[in-house]
Parts: structure tokens; C-alpha cells; sequence
């Protein structure tokens, strides 16, 4: 039989077109994101991988498999829409909202970090006689 898996947090972040659902379990520390790694479906890239460990590392919760560490959590994302970069900005604001349902006590050092904060800014939309947003068609004087 296999084990009940109790989910402790959860936590849904948006950023751009992406929407990234977060859930902490308690387990052994990993990060998994759409069934792999966190480092392999990020392409191992540096910036990614920091944005999603932002909120960890300001509380100062280990979710890496270390046996000395406070706590290890599991943490299970669901991500779609968007790309790398705005995919990795909702994990870690979907990160630090599940952290707060986690334990409220976080709550203050998340805000104060801006953790908790959405990026408001979306896609402007097309306006009738331009090509995109903003994009004139090309002036003919004659």
C-alpha cells in the first residue's frame, strides 16, 4: 500500500499568461514542477532557479534533503501558459503564498520582501486601425 500523501499548503501564483499551482507536503525536500525536477524543467537556468528558491531562503526553510534542517518540504507544482521566465515568477509568488498558508507567522517577512506582491502588468490589448497595441501602419505621404 502506498502511503496518503497530506498536502500541508497550497498556493496559486499568475504571472503574464502563466498560472502556477503550488502544493507543500511534507517529504523528503524535493521541488518538483510539471512531474520533473525544478533544475531540469527550468533548463538549469541560474535565474529561474533562484526566483523559485527566493521565498525558501528568506525564511530560512530548507526544502533541500538535508538530515540537519529544520524542516523538509515537498514541493509539487503545477505550471502552464507563458513562458520560462513568467513560469518561474508564479511558482515563486505561488511558493510564497502556500508558505503563508503553511504557517501565518511568514506572512510579515514575505510581504516585506515583496513576495506576496503580484505583477500587475499584462499584455495591452489591439485597438481597431493598428497592427498590435501600439504598432501604426506605416505613414504614406502620397
Amino acid at each position: 500500500m502506498s502511503q496518503k500523501l497530506y498536502i500541508l499548503a497550497k498556493g496559486i501564483g499568475r504571472r503574464k499568461e502563466a498560472v502556477a499551482q503550488v502544493q507543500l507536503l511534507a517529504g523528503s525536500g524535493q521541488f518538483i514542477i510539471n512531474g520533473l525536477p525544478a533544475n531540469l524543467y527550468l533548463q538549469e537556468d541560474p535565474r529561474s532557479i533562484l526566483a523559485i528558491d527566493a521565498p525558501f531562503k528568506q525564511l530560512h526553510v530548507d526544502h533541500s534533503a538535508d538530515k540537519d534542517s529544520l524542516q523538509t518540504l515537498d514541493t509539487i507544482v503545477k505550471v502552464q501558459g507563458g513562458g520560462k521566465i513568467g513560469q518561474a515568477n508564479a511558482i515563486k509568488l505561488g511558493v510564497a503564498r502556500a508558505l503563508c498558508e503553511f504557517n501565518g507567522e511568514y506572512r510579515k517577512s514575505l510581504k516585506d520582501s515583496g513576495f506576496l506582491t503580484q505583477d500587475s502588468r499584462i499584455k495591452e490589448r489591439r485597438k481597431y486601425g493598428l497592427k498590435k497595441a501600439r504598432k501604426a501602419p506605416q505613414y504614406h505621404k502620397r
